[in-house]
């Protein structure tokens, strides 16, 4: 029979000819019923998800950003149904470590013959990210741009706001990797990494990938615009572990605590204040198509 097609679509956002183009490229291929659901804004997108899950669908079509891709994932996570993803948005993080080009035509094509592949996610006081978590400086720059200086300014806008954050404190932090204290002073930033490439195109871990079964654990001591220089060019030049301001490492489990509430993001979404970070490797949790090798 032919399979059941969800699609979950940002309404607001671009891809190739847009939605109507995508209905075409759907009808082209052999499909059953057509599940189409389109929201405003990302939060929406999980219980779109589950609700096109309910109803029999065995390929969900995520349309969007890496927002959208995030609210999708933590909805489809561990529920086996592949995950097809069109990259609308700005920077479609996941979607470019995967090597899913922003071509509508050509994202579709994989969606329907591209290999299955089971990868990892990280999940966050319980909610699931696909491409990176963090906490201090990287979430205030996160914030601090929005989606009009995104869709203006690209790459730039990060670094716009970067600078904007560069003098923030430095937070006394102690986190444990795997039940073992790994760090405990003072540092302005935490990320949790699931890929390689993050915001901005940063290279922040080299050795990152979706399908090993670890979280990529980093933290920076950086404060003030010369030390954050030295620790962007040391990314931008190659391995951003040969930093002195800078420790690297992988664990299955991350436990921290702030000494004060600090902003946090998944995977480019601002959730708040925290004082505790709760995370883990979910490996394996969702299912994606992507290229053929």
């Amino acid at each position: 029979m032919p399979p059941i097609v969800a699609v979950v679509a940002h309404r607001k956002k671009t891809l190739g000819a847009g939605l109507d183009a995508l209905r075409v490229l759907i009808s082209e291929q052999d499909v059953g019923d057509v599940l189409w659901h389109e929201v405003s804004k990302s939060r929406k997108a999980g219980k779109k998800v589950r609700k096109a899950l309910d109803e029999g669908a065995e390929l969900v079509f995520v349309w969007g950003g890496d927002g959208m891709v995030q609210r999708c994932a933590d909805a489809l996570a561990g529920s086996g149904v592949p995950m097809a993803i069109l990259p609308a948005g700005t920077a479609n993080l996941f979607a470019a470590n995967l090597g899913i080009p922003a071509d509508l035509a050509r994202a579709v094509r994989i969606g329907f013959h591209g290999r299955r592949e089971k990868l990892d996610l990280g999940v966050l006081n319980g909610e699931h990210f696909a491409v990176m978590a963090g906490a201090g400086f990287e979430a205030e720059m996160i914030a601090d741009v929005d989606g009009q200086a995104k869709q203006r300014f690209g790459k730039l806008s990060y670094f716009r706001a970067a600078v904007r954050h560069v003098g923030g404190p430095r937070v006394p932090m102690k986190i444990k990797l795997d039940g073992t204290t790994w760090f405990e002073g003072r540092a302005s930033c935490l990320l949790l990494g699931n890929v390689s490439t993050i915001a901005a195109g940063v290279e922040a871990f080299d050795d990152a990938r979706p399908d090993d079964g670890w979280l990529e654990v980093g933290i920076t001591t950086a404060k003030g615009p010369v030390q954050w220089a030295r620790v962007l060019a040391r990314m931008a030049a190659g391995r951003s572990d040969g930093s002195p301001l800078v420790r690297v490492s992988r664990a299955r489990k991350v436990s921290a605590r702030f000494g004060r509430p600090l902003r946090f993001e998944l995977d480019g979404g601002e959730r708040g204040l925290t004082t505790r970070f709760k995370a883990e490797v979910a490996a394996g949790a969702l299912t994606v198509c992507l290229p053929e090798d």
